[in-house]
């Protein structure tokens, strides 16, 4: 590719002349004006080149490499190790063998239904549709995409959280007791209500994650069920890869419960369920119960809310529960700590008055 920048004689503006090969193989000459300065028109050419490589019979796969090029010089990298998370374990197993120009408004609704099937939190279902909305913004900006099948699909999740619910520790023991004639759900829901991992950490979980001498339970993987299909991924993020020590009680249940296992092997998954299993039981538990109504994800919430009031702080809380930023747990949780910072304030007063 041969380019030149220079100054327009009729007008004083900046244009460039350039060659570049278009994505059909065919070599050609062009020209463009009216740029305020050489900067602008040097950019322009950057961008415009890159969009020659884009053909929309291309698959949305390699269309995304495109894409992540273009955004890892832009992007920080703590971003776009975000971003890519995001979008290569909930978005690319769906649209990534399927070519750009065909992914229709009714696709990204079918995709969209099948993950809001999942269970995931309102925000973050729409974190989750932002991206997909940027892949296909990008494509119509600067690659001449005819329109945004994401922007026509609607809208999907909600920008702010709905009021976190979450069960006392008498809550949990009431319902728990009514699913016991089931060993496996008593177990799945023990598990979650005094670790506070995530759903899909606990069904990744296998035999070996499980040191009984150690007490501890390691955090390394991730399980979820997308398009009819098992997948194991990367935790959430860096931080939540974790191990977390675990009460001596849950430690007798487990090696109960794993006892109980034909032939166990440490590459054997702890929990053979689903998610819809664990949502089918949950409901069970409360109707025989009579606790409130709350959803699964609501255990990790009522883990971190005893753990608040047993007096932890945020940065012990954020490492148990495998927060990338602590700034995270004291977003989630700081309605639960007014009471603990009148604690404080009282005890500074005593302490003052004693130093009289």
């Amino acid at each position: 590719m041969a380019a030149k920048a220079e100054k327009d004689p009729k007008t004083g503006k900046w244009l460039i002349q350039y060659r570049y090969t278009d994505w059909q193989g065919n070599r050609k000459k062009s020209m463009k004006r009216g740029f305020a300065t050489k900067r602008e028109a040097e950019e322009w050419l950057r961008q415009f080149l890159v969009t020659q490589q884009a053909d929309f019979n291309m698959l949305f796969e390699d269309f995304l490499k495109i894409y992540y090029a273009d955004m890892e010089t832009r992007l920080r990298e703590h971003t776009m190790r975000t971003k890519k998370y995001i979008i290569d374990l909930k978005v690319l197993p769906y649209f990534g063998k399927l070519k750009m120009n065909e992914i229709k408004a009714p696709d990204i609704r079918k995709w969209r239904n099948e993950l809001m099937q999942q269970g995931y939190a309102a925000t973050y279902l729409k974190t989750i549709n932002n991206q997909v909305a940027a892949i296909f913004n990008y494509a119509v900006k600067y690659y001449n995409l005819p329109n945004n099948s994401c922007q026509k699909a609607g809208s999907m999740g909600k920008s702010n959280a709905e009021e976190m619910q979450f069960w006392t520790k008498q809550e949990f023991s009431d319902f728990v007791d009514s699913i016991m004639n089931k060993h496996q759900s008593y177990m799945a829901f023990m598990t979650l209500y005094w670790t506070g991992m995530r759903l899909g950490e606990l069904l990744a979980l296998t035999v070996g994650d499980v040191d009984f001498e150690k007490r501890t339970i390691s955090i390394n993987k991730s399980y979820q069920r997308l398009s009819g299909k098992d997948i194991i991924t990367e935790p959430k993020t860096p931080k939540s890869k974790r191990v977390i020590t675990i009460p001596q009680f849950l430690v007798i249940d487990l090696q109960d419960y794993i006892s109980g296992i034909y032939q166990p092997k440490n590459k054997d998954r702890l929990f053979t369920i689903t998610k819809y299993y664990l949502e089918h039981e949950m409901q069970r538990g409360i109707r025989e119960s009579g606790v409130k109504r709350i959803r699964l994800h609501d255990l990790r919430h009522s883990h971190a809310s005893m753990l608040v009031e047993m007096g932890f702080s945020p940065l012990k809380i954020a490492n148990r529960l495998g927060h990338e930023k602590i700034e995270t747990t004291l977003n989630t949780y700081s309605h639960l700590y007014p009471d603990k910072q009148k604690k404080l304030a009282d005890r500074l007063d005593t302490e003052y008055k004693e130093g009289l």
